[in-house]
């Protein structure tokens, strides 16, 4: 069996990810920081496909390497890592603070950073392996009021480009998906109002889902000719 490392598994796209890849074969590492409860609820779930829960700041060098490591021991390598752990703000630019940008750039770039650095290692033993960075349509054209959750974002994308082609002559690829607006937990301080400007503003007169990511998901890690391409599952809000 192949093995995934979803990091930020716990709800929303990540969840849907673990649930897809288990369904369709793999062992699936569910990383998960603040929301055990969730974790534990979507271990519940798989049953005995499987998988193991594991707690780790993607923010921390040390505990994401050791999550690796604890995933390529128990299930005897690494095949796919899908970096989907992020945050998202919305702020003022004049309003972001140090802090805010630090925090930002520290989960939503430098984990998957960390974690694709980790993972590395057990894919080139193999001469094989996928590398999906989950980025944002905000990292493709900006975002107004999120610009440092932008700048995040569009750092992965960068990331992905420049990675795959270090790595295509060893098998690996590495690819990004840049979601539209997807009906997650993020959305939860949006007023009805703006959901539905938003839902007025999508060609398909809809929001997308987490499945609709999985999905995305699932197809780059199994067409190995797919390597440095961003895609955006976004319903046509962003037509690029």
């Amino acid at each position: 069996m192949k093995t995934a490392i979803i990091t930020g598994a716990s709800r929303g796209i990540g969840r849907a990810c673990a649930l897809l890849l288990s369904k369709n074969g793999y062992n699936v590492l569910i990383n998960y920081n603040r929301s055990e409860d969730e974790a534990k609820s979507l271990s519940n779930e798989l049953g005995s496909a499987p998988h193991m829960l594991y707690k780790a700041d993607i923010s921390q060098k040390k505990e994401v390497f050791e999550m690796i490591n604890s995933a390529a021991d128990r299930f005897g390598g690494i095949d796919l890592l899908v970096n989907n752990a992020g945050i998202a703000e919305q702020k003022l630019f004049s309003d972001i603070t140090e802090d805010d940008l630090q925090n930002m750039m520290n989960i939503n770039f430098t984990g998957a950073f960390f974690a694709s650095q980790a993972a590395l290692p057990y894919m080139l033993h193999e001469k094989s392996g996928a590398i999906i960075n989950i980025s944002s349509m905000w990292g493709i054209v900006g975002g107004s009021c999120e610009v440092h959750y932008s700048a995040s974002k569009a750092a992965l994308l960068g990331f992905t480009k420049a990675l795959a082609k270090e790595l295509g002559p060893s098998g690996i690829t590495v690819n990004a998906i840049a979601p539209g607006i997807i009906e997650t937990d993020m959305m939860f301080d949006i007023s009805e109002e703006e959901k539905n400007e938003l839902i007025d503003n999508t060609p398909a007169c809809r929001f997308g889902t987490p499945e609709d990511v999985a999905k995305t998901v699932l197809f780059l890690a199994e067409n190995k000719f797919y390597t440095g391409q961003v895609l955006s599952p976004n319903g046509g809000f962003v037509i690029y």
